[in-house]
């Protein structure tokens, strides 16, 4: 089950890092469900529609990252997060693995760091 394809949606209010972001996912061999520029639209999407993994930047008007992978924690417990940031301060870390993070990417997200971070996932499902 190594090779498993995951269905990631992709949140940044910039439009080029969300499509940086959505190549980076599907040359690593996994699918872009969507791609938003809001928490709050990450949030209306995860209502309707069928997301392993969200790709979240913190700093983002009305609602940071942090405060969307709180709200993902809580109400989809089988959603994993991934918070991609320049802002790479260890309390930004540390706020973004509280909130129920499984990784944080300090911006620009390499390929490399990208398949890491996705593989780190894989392998929680494998041994759940």
């Amino acid at each position: 089950m190594e090779n498993k394809n995951f269905k990631v949606l992709i949140v940044d209010d910039s439009s080029f890092s969300r499509t940086l972001l959505g190549n980076i996912v599907q040359k690593i061999g996994h699918q872009v469900a969507g791609s938003v520029g809001s928490g709050k639209e990450a949030l209306d999407f995860l209502a309707n529609n069928k997301v392993d993994i969200v790709v979240t930047d913190i700093v983002m008007p009305e609602m940071t990252g942090i405060e969307l992978t709180g709200k993902i924690s809580k109400k989809y417990n089988d959603i994993h997060t991934i918070v991609v940031s320049s802002l790479s301060q260890e309390h930004v870390i540390l706020e973004a693995i509280g909130a129920g993070a499984m990784d944080f990417i300090p911006k620009p997200v390499s390929e490399e760091q990208m398949k890491d971070s996705i593989d780190k996932i894989i392998k929680i499902d494998n041994n759940d």
